[in-house]
């Protein structure tokens, strides 16, 4: 899965994985990447995911402008280990790692058939909130707290995967850490996030 991570003087900042056909960064908070700073126009650049890999970066008219390698551009493919420069802020691309369900053949599609017919969702096991079903409709939804702990459940073909997206304290599944290279999840699945457990559940439609 294509990756951003951000630094101002070697200290990550953001990672972000990019899971959206269009993600947009800049300094408002409508943006899908939010860089608070002056030197980040209110709408920055984009970042267009074709296909399954293939990442595009636009510069949206930013007043000081966005770099790949040193150079301003204004539309170009990024190629893996490029790195984005907007302001203080140096932002390296990463092209698709780990098994996050990219570059499956057609072996699958049987499996891709089962995943199409069925609705996801997370119940909540504990808490004041115990026994609240949210159900994962979107391409992508996040769970969590921000700056604590969240998660993001990305609907693939071949299935739904789960990958820690920001936040200090790791989230865990069925008990064991979770990374951010997304995890395919199983009917019955445990998730701890921020002292919260639920449990994924798949239901035919």
């Amino acid at each position: 899965m294509p990756q951003l991570i951000a630094t101002v003087e070697g200290v990550e900042v953001k990672h972000v994985y990019l899971t959206k056909d269009r993600t947009t960064l800049g300094r408002r908070d409508s943006n899908d990447i939010v860089l608070d700073n002056l030197v980040v126009s209110g709408s920055h650049c984009a970042f267009d995911l074709k296909s399954l890999a293939d990442v595009f970066i636009e510069d949206l008219g930013s007043t000081n402008g966005t770099f790949v390698n040193n150079k301003r551009v204004k539309r170009q493919q990024l190629h893996d280990g490029d790195v984005i420069a907007i302001g203080h802020f140096k932002i390296q691309f990463l092209t698709a790692s780990g098994d996050s369900g990219f570059g499956q053949t057609t072996q699958f599609d049987s499996q891709m058939m089962a995943s199409a017919q069925l609705q996801a969702s997370f119940r909540v096991l504990d808490g004041s909130s115990a026994g609240l079903e949210v159900p994962v409709v979107k391409a992508v939804t996040t769970f969590g707290k921000p700056g604590v702990a969240v998660v993001a459940v990305s609907h693939r073909r071949t299935g739904f995967f789960i990958a820690h997206l920001d936040g200090d304290k790791a989230p865990t599944l069925n008990g064991r850490p979770l990374g951010h290279d997304p995890v395919l999840l199983s009917h019955r699945d445990v998730v701890e996030l921020a002292g919260t457990r639920m449990q994924f559940q798949l239901t035919e439609h």
